[in-house]
């Protein structure tokens, strides 16, 4: 019994040691909780938000990042960005898009259409690692549902009732402001940088946004609409991002709901039949 419990120890105190060195090698920070519009069941898209975030996206992140699952013409549809189809046909035409064959049997260019895909950066994949230092550049089409972070216990318990799935997105606003310098006792290597939310903390991607990249609309008293800096640019992109990922998120709360009130009624309707069908059968018994 001892050397089963010596035994026992001995396991759990190699577990304990592995996970801190673990710990002390890839450590990074928690990404901070960040208020969504789009959170909670009754959440939704701030329109203007999305279009400030999708202005960061085709200026800064589609130099690189593609955007393989989403067509222009999604851009006009209800709980997006808002815009129109003249918008979305003029935004398609300013890209070249491979066609064919055509009679010939050879390929062609052709301006964009509202039903074409996002055109990728690069030819292929190979290409964007060859201009990225080995590394290709992750798609961005549903990247704020792949990206994600340990919560642990008893946090994941309470994310069950608050409906907290906002893990992602709040990744990536974290992440794109997230680069500084790194303590004494890390060495990046040539070409890597450090970014203190990315997983190994160390990250091939330079930083990406700078206050004042990005021009936003001004509002009617002559001032942008939202301040132009990292935080908000990132803010924004992460929030464009997730809409990217799942743009039919406000109707699927909508039908949610609904099916929620049929649910509640039809179990009224079902309580209240049982009691009077079986009232008699209960009385006699």
């Amino acid at each position: 019994m001892k050397s089963i419990k010596t035994l026992i120890a001995i396991v759990a105190l190699a577990g304990m040691t592995s996970g801190a060195a673990f710990a002390q090698t890839h450590e990074r920070e928690i990404p901070p909780r960040v208020t969504w519009s789009f959170a909670g069941p009754f959440g939704h898209y701030d329109e203007t938000q999305l279009q400030r975030g999708f202005k960061v996206f085709h200026e800064v992140c589609s130099n690189c990042h593609s955007l393989n699952r989403v067509t222009f013409r999604t851009l006009a549809e209800k709980g997006g960005p808002g815009f129109s189809k003249e918008q979305v046909n003029a935004l398609a035409a300013t890209f070249k898009v491979k066609d064919g064959p055509n009679d010939n049997g050879d390929m062609f260019d052709r301006p964009g259409r509202a039903a074409d895909f996002w055109p990728a950066p690069f030819p292929n994949k190979q290409a964007a690692a060859a201009a990225n230092g080995g590394a290709a550049p992750p798609d961005f089409s549903v990247i704020a549902k792949a990206r994600t972070y340990e919560r642990g216990f008893p946090w994941f318990v309470f994310d069950i009732f608050t409906q907290y799935q906002e893990q992602g997105v709040d990744y990536i606003a974290s992440l794109l402001p997230g680069y500084e310098d790194a303590p004494p006792d890390v060495t990046v290597p040539d070409g890597k940088y450090y970014n203190k939310y990315f997983p190994g903390n160390i990250i091939a991607m330079p930083p990406p946004l700078q206050d004042g990249a990005v021009t936003y609309l001004k509002g009617p008293d002559g001032k942008p609409q939202a301040p132009e800096t990292v935080q908000q640019y990132a803010k924004d992109v992460a929030a464009f991002l997730m809409w990217a990922a799942e743009p039919h998120l406000e109707q699927r709360k909508e039908i949610a709901f609904r099916v929620l009130v049929f649910l509640l009624v039809f179990s009224g309707l079902l309580y209240f039949t049982k009691k009077k069908i079986w009232a008699n059968v209960e009385a006699h018994a």
